[in-house]
């Protein structure tokens, strides 16, 4: 038997998923959760074999929960839910330690299979996921996106070295980089760009 944890914003789709998923598979439904701060203490509360999430949530939203469960929970499993494989988010899941990434149009006999390999200890990324991740690569490097994410929330270089822990010329080559790389005028510009390219 597979524990899960439930949690997305769409009520309708969340209780289907509630209903079925126990119907194709040997799996048990432990908790729902609604957005992503219910879905962090859902999970903590009752430490499923995998949680399976929706990616786009109000508050906080799938990768923001993720985060903060790894930060407790680093073993938990994890199988994200997505309406829209935006580029870049693929990466960031996986950085965050994802297991799975499946589409929320799959059937609800392909997320309990996915839920069951997942708990076996294996991965999965759903083909058209995975393709849509490779089209738009991001060709900034982990610092540079330290910097300009934090250039986004309106810091000076002085401030982002100082949050950083980098020398102010280094944080000025990070900036320098980025913008070539974008293809943009200002540091303003360039983490604009990446957020809309969903690399932040």
């Amino acid at each position: 038997m597979t524990t899960v944890v439930l949690a997305d914003d769409e009520a309708l789709l969340r209780k289907a998923l509630a209903a079925l998923l126990p119907l194709e598979g040997d799996v048990t439904v432990l908790a729902e959760a609604d957005d992503g701060a219910a879905a962090v203490r859902a999970t903590l509360e009752h430490r499923p074999d995998v949680l399976v999430i929706d990616l786009e949530m109000p508050n906080v939203d799938g990768l923001g929960a993720v985060a903060e469960i790894r930060r407790e929970r680093p073993e938990q499993v994890i199988l994200m839910l997505t309406r829209h494989a935006r580029p870049g988010v693929l990466r960031k899941a996986l950085r965050l330690g994802v297991q799975g990434f499946v589409t929320k149009s799959a059937e609800p006999a392909h997320i309990t299979a996915v839920i069951t390999k997942l708990h076996e200890g294996k991965r999965w990324i759903d083909p058209d996921v995975s393709a849509l991740a490779v089209m738009d690569d991001c060709p900034l490097t982990d610092r540079e996106l330290d910097v300009l994410r934090v250039t986004g929330e309106g810091y000076s270089v002085a401030d982002i070295a100082a949050r950083l822990h980098l020398a102010q010329g280094t944080v000025r080559n990070y900036l320098s980089n980025a913008m070539q790389k974008t293809q943009t005028q200002t540091r303003h510009d360039a983490a604009r760009y990446a957020r809309e390219h969903d690399w932040l």
